[in-house]
């Protein structure tokens, strides 16, 4: 070995020992994993011996598991928190040196406002917990565009966030995914609305109901079927017809870019009842029908959902009515026949009375004579000047002029 080698050798160990010495506390080291333990992770730093970072130092988030956070031959920047050499005991922070770096990276993400990807190291109350470097809370409210009862199997999942504020004094990091999801839909709610065309049929998914409706996703946007489009007949709770997740066929009756409004209508990508009608109905046809309203002037009677007829009051009983009150109620089943059908508009006139016998008619001598009361009758019967006919009273002329005549006599 030449005299040259053996000098550089001995400044390579002089600087090295000088490490040794000057090695301190707050001291920045890099250094790779060499062994792993539950608690803890060795870290060879070039030193005589080698460093410990516990679990508590390895992450600003909870760990189970020192695994959790790295790996064996991985290379990590770490600070010195304390040194022994006696007891060659040298304990590093992983954790402090990720907490300076990292805050300077949340501001540029916080100023730009970018999209970054986060792990969630845990589920705690309000919400969920990512390591962005220091400890990022994603609040319950700011997880998802929809309300999510149960967050148990969100650990360990990655979520695309925004850093939504930053307060480096309190250690203060809030982040939301809600805030990606819903830009997102913004930009993908435009597109779709852009694409759909009034009068278009497609088929959609059922996200939720109200007392008013039913929304459904056509394309990742959501468009509201109002409760009187749900179906032909009468519909009193969305609930009655659909059930949320549901495949529907909706055809799309108005799109209102500037509100961001989708009208839907199931009931119009239907076939109407009206169509059907003229295959189901014929004139002079008796069938069941149930009083759907009454009117001054009659009786609407339903005869299959979405096809009402009317009963004019002169069609309702044989006998005389002042008001269709008087002999039906809403809600009844009725008999009615048909009296014509017009199923191009939508008109059916029907007839209750056809469909009952008429009353019989009064005997002959229960009926009152004509010209008189029957009290009348009986006073002429006592009359011996009186005569009857069969339907009324005929006097004699001698004995309706007799005293006249006698005087020409």
């Amino acid at each position: 070995m030449s005299e040259e080698t053996k000098n550089q050798e001995v400044e390579v160990n002089q600087e090295e020992m000088d490490q040794f010495v000057s090695l301190k506390k707050g001291d920045t080291v890099k250094g790779s994993i060499v062994k792993l333990e539950d608690n803890q992770a060795y870290v060879s730093i070039g030193y005589k011996y080698d460093g410990v970072i516990p679990i508590r130092e390895l992450s600003s988030v909870h760990l189970d598991n020192a695994s959790d956070a790295v790996q064996v031959g991985q290379e990590v920047e770490c600070k010195v928190v304390s040194i022994d050499d006696e007891k060659e005991k040298l304990v590093l922070s992983k954790r402090a040196i990720d907490s300076e770096n990292a805050w300077e990276e949340l501001e540029k993400h916080f100023e730009a406002k970018d999209v970054l990807e986060v792990t969630v190291a845990d589920v705690v109350k309000g919400g969920l917990v990512a390591d962005v470097g220091v400890r990022g809370f994603i609040p319950a409210s700011m997880v998802e565009r929809h309300f999510v009862e149960d967050f148990s199997d969100y650990k360990g999942r990655t979520l695309r966030v925004k850093v939504k504020e930053i307060d480096r004094e309190n250690n203060k990091v809030i982040l939301s995914a809600k805030d990606v999801l819903d830009e997102e839909f913004e930009s993908n709610k435009v597109q779709v609305m852009s694409q759909l065309q009034e009068g278009q049929e497609i088929e959609g998914t059922v996200q939720r109901l109200t007392q008013f409706g039913a929304f459904v996703d056509v394309g990742g946007v959501d468009g509201l079927v109002h409760v009187s489009e749900m179906a032909w007949n009468h519909v009193e709770k969305p609930a009655d017809v659909v059930s949320e997740g549901d495949k529907v066929k909706v055809k799309v009756l108005k799109v209102d870019p500037e509100k961001g409004k989708i009208s839907l209508s199931m009931k119009a990508a239907q076939p109407g009842p009206w169509d059907s009608a003229a295959e189901k109905f014929n004139t002079g046809d008796v069938v069941t029908g149930e009083v759907k309203r009454l009117v001054a002037f009659g009786a609407f009677v339903e005869l299959a959902p979405g096809v009402e007829g009317l009963v004019h009051i002169s069609q309702i009983s044989h006998k005389h009515i002042g008001t269709p009150q008087e002999v039906l109620k809403e809600g009844q089943e009725v008999q009615v026949k048909i009296l014509d059908i017009n199923t191009a508009e939508k008109r059916v006139s029907l007839s209750i009375k056809e469909t009952e016998e008429a009353p019989a008619a009064a005997p002959r001598s229960e009926r009152p004579a004509r010209g008189g009361s029957s009290n009348h009758k009986d006073e002429l019967k006592d009359n011996p000047n009186v005569s009857l006919s069969n339907q009324g009273l005929s006097i004699t002329l001698g004995e309706r002029f007799g005293d006249k005549l006698s005087k020409f006599k």
